[in-house]
């Protein structure tokens, strides 16, 4: 049954890693293949653990040790959630167009280092997909050159990719190590912030030595104004509210998702008083009331969040959560163990060797990160804040670059400027390599002479 078991998460694998080949969202594969693995565990009442670190495995009922993986999955999806939405609701008051009015220059070269630092930065507090789509939706206003806009998107979805990966709250990724307790936000950002801005920087500076980004824009910048005069309120107040919930951890040692659940409450009060205040205005200016109901912006939010998306992880992470349970993985990492030259054991805890954590990392260039993290998760019982976590944190939130479908900002960014796949490996391909090599290369260089050098 086992091989059944494996043969079966195999197929759902494919299904995910080849979406765009087979014209299915990976959302199907993943919520069927978590619900086959669980049935064929609960029909064939075969035994389940739960992996307790410095235990080791302990049978539970399958139901006990569903509602166990389910409630940990859960914490990310409603993280996830609530982030999803206080990003709806700035989008809601367009606070995102605040950001145009950075833009004040038409050198290439400026602009090019602008919008790759905005990406960086942005997808730190955010998440590489939005910081994606809202920058590229900006790009598109003030360039109209179509080659030299392909070339833009490129870099945004590297800086975009390298800013998710130093921040607990900037990628699923990280934000899944977070929550699972493999690291805190200060010693993410301390072994990962350097190589990240290596890993965007580089390749920006790359580029800016080419002939393509010489010269000026074409184009106009003009400063439009903005549809609702509280976008910048809603804008700084939902970034100061994603900020807020790893203080909120720290303050109260509680789970993410409950910082995040108050930051939506508040953004929400606000969002719904200013709401309200400007359609009380509309209808005191117009002497009777106004003809069109009054929409809520945190309903009109919360209707517009990626459903898939949630679903999607719901599906892979209580799939690997079947694994997991039936102790495949914690077996898969035994004889990762006794077959890689350079893993092993120390103080009682694996340790992973750079060469499969580099190799994991180009792995998610081709299939989907989220996977690869839930199973290293699954797999290895390294301490908390152990420098692998956090190079896997780096190389699975980098390392989808090097491909366009490698990530959730290349995916968007192909959908919105029509990128070739072929052009993308060409053109940018290259670029991103480099910067997942330079970042890495550094944050070696930090973790074994700097770091922990005492």
């Amino acid at each position: 049954m086992e091989i059944v078991i494996i043969a079966i998460f195999i197929l759902g694998y494919l299904g995910i890693a080849f979406e765009h080949s087979v014209k299915v969202d990976k959302l199907i594969p993943a919520l069927g293949m978590m619900a086959i693995l669980w049935a064929l565990i609960a029909v064939n009442h075969m035994e389940v653990f739960e992996i307790i670190p410095g235990i080791g495995k302990e049978s539970h009922h399958v139901e006990g040790v569903l509602l166990h993986h389910l409630g940990k999955t859960a914490e990310i999806l409603f993280f996830l959630m609530g982030a999803m939405t206080i990003v709806e609701i700035i989008d809601y008051f367009d606070g995102f167009s605040t950001i145009k009015t950075f833009i004040k220059t038409k050198s290439k070269i400026k602009l090019l280092w602008l919008f790759t630092t905005l990406a960086f930065v942005l997808s730190a507090i955010i998440d590489n997909l939005t910081a994606t789509i809202v920058l590229i939706t900006i790009l598109q206003k003030i360039i109209k050159d179509k080659e030299i806009r392909l070339w833009f998107a490129g870099l945004i979805v590297i800086a975009a990719n390298a800013g998710g990966a130093w921040s607990p709250i900037g990628d699923v990724t990280t934000t899944m190590l977070w929550i699972a307790n493999k690291v805190t936000p200060a010693s993410l950002i301390e072994h990962v912030l350097l190589p990240s801005i290596a890993c965007y920087a580089i390749p920006a500076l790359i580029a800016s030595r080419m002939k393509i980004f010489k010269g000026y824009i074409d184009s106009e910048i003009s400063a439009e104004p903005l549809k609702s005069k509280h976008g910048a309120t809603m804008f700084y107040l939902g970034l100061g509210g994603i900020l807020f919930v790893p203080i909120f951890k720290t303050l109260t040692h509680l789970p993410p998702y409950v910082g995040m659940m108050l930051s939506l409450a508040i953004v929400s009060a606000v969002a719904e008083f200013l709401s309200n205040q400007q359609f009380t205005i509309a209808e005191a200016t117009s002497g009777h009331g106004v003809n069109e109901p009054q929409h809520s912006p945190v309903h009109k939010s919360l209707s517009k969040i990626e459903m898939p998306s949630i679903l999607f992880f719901l599906g892979i992470l209580m799939a690997v959560a079947a694994l997991e349970s039936l102790g495949m993985l914690y077996e898969f990492a035994g004889v990762l163990e006794k077959g890689v030259p350079f893993l092993g054991t120390e103080h009682g805890s694996t340790t992973l060797s750079d060469l499969v954590v580099l190799l994991l990392g180009a792995g998610s260039a081709v299939i989907d990160n989220v996977p690869l993290v839930a199973a290293s998760i699954g797999m290895f019982s390294m301490a908390l804040d152990a420098p692998e976590w956090h190079f896997i944190a780096y190389s699975a939130g980098t390392g989808g670059s090097i491909l366009v479908i490698g990530s959730a900002a290349g995916v968007v960014a192909m959908g919105m400027e029509k990128i070739d796949f072929f052009w993308y490996l060409k053109k940018i391909g290259g670029l991103a390599l480099i910067g997942f090599l330079s970042g890495s290369a550094i944050f070696i260089i930090l973790r074994d002479f700097l770091l922990n050098a005492h």
